[in-house]
């Protein structure tokens, strides 16, 4: 059966764990949902991990339609979640809403992610309002970086504690169906988990998430600009991709490859024929 919105919700009442993790084309978009992922997201983190930008702030709507379309090409029973990028809601409530609409009309995802909290609100509800379903995020939000004055953990005080708490029940007041928490101290992740009646997925926020999320470049080991200290490498796949891509280079410099095996068979007479 297909994931939706429901699934979330039953996730959370019978204490299910929820699995996300990103995905940007179809060839990928396929192989997540073939190990049975809850959702994929189509992250603006593509800024980073397939554009090379140093944050995600460049990324655009049409950008994300793009990628959002290949995705849901690939994928047949997973929730597909779509990031709206920076200045992509934060304008007006109406822009908002309209920009949602692509992804959902255009790049045929089936929710949408979106930065903030208190401040954005109003755009979570109108977007709700429209029957588009919103994720929210919380804690550390890229698309804030320079506010915050780089990636930093979040919540360490107890006005920041209160904050991200505020934040948290004011998107689930305003409709969101779930709300990623990112870098925040796992007592505070747990704690809002516990004051919300709608699911929380983390990352690097502690195992009392109800789902865990991760950007599969990181957990594959394919980006090594940098890696967070939440990241499980669960495959060194950039030091095994190198080296295929090495072999290649040699055995066909070598006239090792390809092999008869790997052609078809010679055309007869063809040289007589020619001459």
């Amino acid at each position: 059966m297909k994931k939706t919105v429901a699934t979330f919700a039953d996730a959370k009442a019978k204490g299910e764990k929820l699995t996300m993790l990103t995905a940007y084309d179809y060839s990928f978009a396929r192989l997540v949902d073939g190990a049975g992922i809850d959702s994929i997201l189509v992250g603006d983190s593509l800024g980073n991990v397939i554009m090379g930008l140093p944050d995600t702030l460049s990324v655009t709507m049409d950008v994300m339609v793009h990628h959002t379309l290949a995705v849901s090409r690939g994928t047949k029973e997973a929730l597909v979640v779509a990031d709206m990028p920076f200045l992509s809601y934060q304008v007006s409530v109406p822009k908002a809403v309209e920009n949602a609409g692509r992804l959902l009309k255009e790049g045929r995802g089936h929710a949408v992610k979106l930065e903030g909290g208190k401040v954005v609100a109003p755009q979570i509800r109108a977007i709700v309002d429209a029957s588009i379903p919103v994720m929210g995020h919380i804690g550390l939000t890229p698309q804030s970086i320079n506010a915050m004055g780089g990636f930093k953990v979040q919540g360490k005080s107890n006005e920041t504690i209160t904050k991200l708490l505020e934040d948290a029940k004011a998107i689930e007041e305003a409709g969101a169906f779930a709300v990623v928490i990112e870098c925040v101290p796992p007592n505070v992740a747990e704690l809002i988990t516990k004051e919300l009646k709608i699911p929380t997925i983390g990352i690097g926020a502690g195992k009392n998430c109800d789902g865990q999320i991760l950007v599969y470049h990181d957990l594959l080991g394919l980006f090594e600009d940098f890696c967070p200290k939440f990241v499980k490498k669960y495959l060194e796949g950039g030091k095994l991709i190198s080296e295929a891509f090495r072999q290649f280079v040699s055995e066909v410099k070598e006239e090792k490859f390809p092999t008869p095996e790997y052609g078809f068979q010679d055309a007869p007479d063809v040289l007589d024929k020619l001459y």
